[in-house]
């Protein structure tokens, strides 16, 4: 029988995962698949590591990965990702604004020989209308700027096959855009549409903040159009303060030289120096990308691990190894 890995991320999920458990259950219940769940705590300072556990102990399909420190939800994707050894995975938030009732129907694609068959939003229920702006500006930005084709309107819910899974293992960089690397990959992929839901419980950590620095990261990681553009736009600049330097020239020696002309002075000075700006820190977000890769540090730590179906600590055996 074929098996089958449902990968939770979850960081202060506290308030939601028995309700989340307890729908996924049902759904697994009901799979023609020896399934089993593992959730990543990535460095939670609630009780979600609690409540894991607890679950690890009441269902023996259940089992867990503790990250030492919030490493991030990419970096707690992989550690999910690098510890199934089952036939394929489906990875799906805890929020439950992705529903695990869809997961038949990804298993169903797999089945029919697709290695990546990700969930497409076609609505996002409880979600404001500028949020939804920025995620479809973003979406159409990255089908613009990356040779990469990104889907559009897909979050991180999706099955990924197991020559899928082995191919992730390979890309080990630390800038992580997942749902990159998940297209990077090809092989075959479809689409699975749904409408996603409004969060059940707790807060999402997702503010704008931490959104722009996601799509800063999705678009160095898969595109070096943001170089390009400070290239052509430096250009520009030049060309353009070339052309004014020889009006300025004629000018002077058909008008005379005249004091007046300091505002415009400043404002060219002005703009060339805001073009050189811009221009450096681009260049300084890709340098920053290749320092951290260069260092070749682990994509994460392991605190604690719990095996679905291993005994809790209380019913351990005398002299048994921890599972830490």
């Amino acid at each position: 029988m074929s098996q089958l890995t449902v990968v939770v991320p979850a960081y202060n999920e506290s308030a939601v995962l028995e309700q989340f458990h307890q729908r996924l259950g049902a759904v697994l219940d009901a799979l023609p698949l020896h399934c089993d769940v593992l959730y990543v705590d990535d460095g939670s300072d609630d009780d979600t590591w609690a409540i894991i556990t607890a679950l690890a102990a009441r269902d023996p399909r259940c089992g867990g990965l503790k990250l030492s420190r919030n490493f991030g939800k990419e970096a707690a994707l992989t550690a999910g990702l690098d510890h199934v050894v089952a036939d394929a995975a489906v990875v799906i938030d805890a929020d439950l604004q992705d529903p695990p009732e869809l997961i038949p129907e990804l298993v169903a694609q797999w089945q029919a020989g697709h290695d990546v068959v990700y969930a497409t939003r076609s609505a996002r229920a409880g979600e404001s209308g500028f949020k939804r702006f920025t995620a479809a500006a973003f979406y159409r930005s990255m089908e613009k700027l990356s040779d990469t084709t990104v889907p559009r309107d897909t979050g991180d819910f999706r099955l990924l096959s197991r020559r899928a899974l082995d191919a992730l293992r390979q890309l080990r960089e630390r800038q992580r855009f997942m749902k990159g690397l998940f297209a990077w990959i090809g092989y075959r992929q479809t689409a699975v549409y749904y409408q996603r839901d409004p969060r059940q419980a707790g807060q999402t950590k997702w503010n704008y903040w931490r959104l722009t620095q996601l799509a800063i990261e999705g678009i160095t990681s898969f595109s070096t159009a943001p170089l390009r553009l400070a290239t052509w736009t430096g250009l520009a600049a030049a060309l353009f303060a070339f052309v004014y330097g020889l009006w300025v020239l004629a000018s002077a020696l058909l008008y005379g030289n005249s004091v007046r002309g300091y505002p415009s002075l400043m404002v060219v000075i002005l703009f060339l120096g805001g073009i050189q700006l811009l221009a450096l820190g681009v260049i300084g977000e890709y340098l920053g990308r290749n320092y951290a890769e260069s260092k070749q540090r682990p994509l994460y730590f392991i605190e604690e691990q719990r095996r679905p179906g291993a005994p809790t600590p209380a019913s351990r055996p005398p002299h048994a190894p921890a599972l830490d």
